[in-house]
């Protein structure tokens, strides 16, 4: 399939708790790490959910999910993560169609700042996002302090 077939078959739309298991699943095939006793539980997904600051989308393809992105904000910066593409349907649109949505509703917030954090082994997300017209800033140092390691 080429590109505009399977791109015109994807609905993004808004996890369902019914998504949980196959996130996982797709989460795992696409190689990102996850922390399903901690951060990533079903109870925690579900609770990110539920606030106004945060659109956990998937790209549904025919009842199967194959791909997913968190976008959420601080009120100032719209943040793409966990953005993950089944890897027998990339390269065909997914990713930008997942971006393109999380972009969407940035704007709807009254963003106009849109910024994702990518480890730097992840050297196919850097790709993508630099041809998704995102300035890679070098020079930016991340912190963070974890209350325990599942978070």
């Amino acid at each position: 399939m080429v590109e505009d077939e399977i791109a015109g078959r994807i609905l993004i739309r808004r996890f369902k708790p019914a998504d949980y298991s196959r996130i996982m699943n797709l989460w795992q095939e696409a190689g990102l790490p996850a922390k399903p006793s901690g951060r990533d539980s079903r109870e925690e997904i579900e609770r990110q959910t539920g606030l106004d600051n945060v659109a956990f989308l998937v790209a549904d393809l025919g009842k199967n999910i194959v791909g997913t992105v968190v976008a959420s904000h601080d009120g100032r910066k719209g943040w793409i993560n966990r953005l993950a593409v089944d890897p027998a349907f990339r390269n065909r649109g997914v990713a930008r169609q997942l971006v393109e949505a999380s972009e969407a509703w940035f704007e709807t917030c009254g963003l106009g700042i849109f910024a994702c954090l990518i480890e730097a082994w992840n050297e196919d997300s850097m790709r993508f996002f630099e041809k998704a017209g995102y300035e890679k800033h070098a020079e930016i140092i991340y912190f963070t302090k974890r209350k325990h390691p599942d978070v």
